[in-house]
């Protein structure tokens, strides 16, 4: 049965097919659906967790324990999984273990542009790059394969356009004869005490030789000969940028690009005066290709940020070599993204931009208050550094404008990697304010559950992870539970955070508006003779409050009813609708 699948799709039928037993992650796009997926399947104990260094260090036990197993995170989660992943390439594997990373060229939900490719060379692990769906399905199995016969993790790196891409995937069922391996005990190979990580590091050097002599026939290195003089070579997506822009090229499609077949590149090479290299992001291939001795033009003819597209590829190697052109339709629709119409935290940011508050935020939906209208943020960098910068920038700055410093971060990033943060300012004496964005959710990612929701990925119920409890352990002597909103509330304990003598905790407690959409049954229109065009309403930034005609309207179709313009109009111009 052929059937269409996006590639975190193919990813978790795969894992299902292939006996994988145990999958953790932690939600960030183009990552999220794989999990999702394979919380679908029975027979799999999928799990997310709370960070991506938990998930691997779970996921490394369950391999331990003998069951096949796959973590899943977005490019810039294997920074947080980098301390496990960087001797985990030491210690090896028992059953197979499968790391999938999604990079996300042109940083379309990101906050950096990094190449995960960079992580297997660093780590000296094998790297596989699928360029459509049935590869990432195939991918799986063969991952598993070179796992559990190199003693190895393997990575699997998808890009957010195969993530996301429905593309042809041949089906098959779940194997019934797959094996559980038994529990591996053995502490030579897994304590990496000196004495037993210098033997373990010879290991990966010898194991690298045998994995270098496995590129050379793997099968999915393949060429495509062509009577042209044209010579790519290409991996991923680009292989199928690269087919439609360059048809008459000769194409050698690499799909273990690390570690890289020599040989095999090398007699490709020898047909062409120039190689041309088409790649996304890092140099990756080229470097390597080049210190083969190959003499190669690659990322200095294409833009060095950014995902590439058949209509790049073209434009830039027409200057190179004749090419025969393809146009195709440029999209001329754009808006600047912004929070949702009523959602709680657009009144909590305006009131901090009214205050002139110095806020410091974090990775979340709420990043976009540093856009306009709001224009309320002043950092944002990675998952929980919010509170330590906040923490860093109070202690740098004199008194009177210490008490503008405030930290932001929301429930799922918090309970992620927030909480060392806060501990640190309490023992070090540090006075801060912190409010965390409590909506019971990871909003930005789609809403999914955490421990401070109380649900797991499989919407069963679970201990509840308190705020209140944890901070008030850590020592913080202030804790406040507001309804942001409450404009008048807001300001008002704010305000009194700023001249306590100690540490202060503002948890604003609302539900994300996407899970509970119909909260108010109302909406509101504002009257034409009282309004003065003032815009003051335009300033929440809200999606239901638009400009016409020059002059504030509120859309009844994406109005929630919320009343956050009510409170600010100056001039009571906003009622209720009938």
């Amino acid at each position: 049965m052929k059937v269409l699948l996006s590639g975190n799709e193919a990813i978790a039928s795969a894992a299902y097919e292939n006996g994988i037993k145990f999958a953790a992650g932690y939600p960030g796009t183009p990552a999220t659906e794989i999990l999702e997926e394979i919380s679908a399947y029975q027979g799999i104990n999928a799990q997310w967790s709370v960070n991506e260094k938990v998930a691997l260090d779970v996921a490394v036990g369950a391999s331990l324990g003998g069951l096949r197993s796959l973590v899943a995170m977005k490019h810039v989660g294997m920074n947080v999984a980098s301390d496990t992943l960087m001797t985990l390439s030491y210690v090896g594997v028992n059953a197979g273990l499968i790391i999938v990373t999604v990079d996300d060229p042109g940083m379309h939900s990101s906050q950096n542009e990094q190449d995960n490719r960079n992580y297997a060379k660093f780590a000296k692990i094998p790297l596989l790059e699928p360029s459509d769906s049935q590869e990432a399905k195939d991918f799986v199995r063969i991952a598993l394969h070179i796992s559990e016969k190199y003693d190895v993790p393997v990575f699997i790196r998808l890009t957010a356009r195969i993530a996301h891409t429905e593309s042809i995937v041949k089906m098959s069922g779940n194997d019934k004869n797959l094996f559980v391996k038994k529990l591996s005990l053995n502490p030579a190979k897994y304590v990496m005490i000196p004495s037993n990580a210098r033997a373990r590091r010879l290991f990966v050097e010898k194991r690298l030789k045998r994995l270098e002599r496995f590129s050379e026939e793997f099968s999915f290195n393949r060429v495509e000969w062509k009577k042209g003089e044209l010579g790519i070579i290409t991996s991923g997506l680009c292989y199928q940028y690269a087919r439609e822009s360059c048809p008459n090229a000769s194409i050698l499609k690499l799909s273990l690009t690390y570690p890289l077949p020599n040989n095999l590149i090398l007699n490709f090479a020898k047909k062409f005066p120039f190689i041309y290299v088409i790649e996304e992001l890092d140099p990756f291939l080229q470097e390597q290709i080049q210190a083969m001795g190959v003499k190669v033009k690659g990322r200095e003819l294409f833009p060095f940020t950014g995902e590439l597209s058949v209509d790049l590829i073209q434009k830039h190697l027409l200057r190179q070599v004749p090419i025969k052109s393809f146009s195709f339709p440029k999209r001329t629709f754009s808006r600047s993204p912004s929070l949702c119409a009523g959602c709680a935290y657009l009144g909590l940011f305006y009131i901090l931009k009214k205050m002139k508050m110095i806020v410091i935020g974090d990775i979340g939906c709420y990043s976009l208050c540093a856009l306009p209208p709001l224009s309320s943020l002043e950092t944002c960098i990675s998952m929980g550094s919010g509170l330590g910068i906040a923490q860093g920038l109070r202690s740098a700055l004199n008194k009177k404008l210490k008490k503008r410093v405030v930290g932001v971060i929301g429930d799922s990033t918090f309970i992620h990697s927030g909480i060392p943060a806060l501990i640190n300012s309490i023992y070090n004496k540090e006075i801060t304010t912190t409010i965390i964005l409590d909506n019971q959710a990871t909003a930005m990612t789609g809403g999914q559950d955490h421990p401070g929701t109380g649900v797991n990925i499989r919407k069963e119920k679970v201990p509840k992870t308190s705020f209140e409890a944890l901070t008030d352990s850590l020592g913080i002597k202030k804790t406040i539970i507001i309804d942001s909103y409450n404009l008048r509330q807001v300001k008002k304990v704010i305000r009194e955070s700023l001249n306590y003598k100690y540490s202060s905790l503002i948890i604003a407690r609302n539900p994300c508006v996407l899970k509970v959409p119909k909260r108010y049954k109302r909406s509101f229109q504002i009257i034409p003779g009282r309004c003065s065009s003032c815009k003051e309403c335009l300033k929440l930034g809200c999606p239901a409050l638009i400009s016409k005609e020059d002059k504030p309207y509120i859309d009844p179709q994406i109005c929630i009813g919320c009343s956050l313009c009510r409170q600010i109009c100056p001039r009571s111009a906003i009622k209720e609708a009938k």
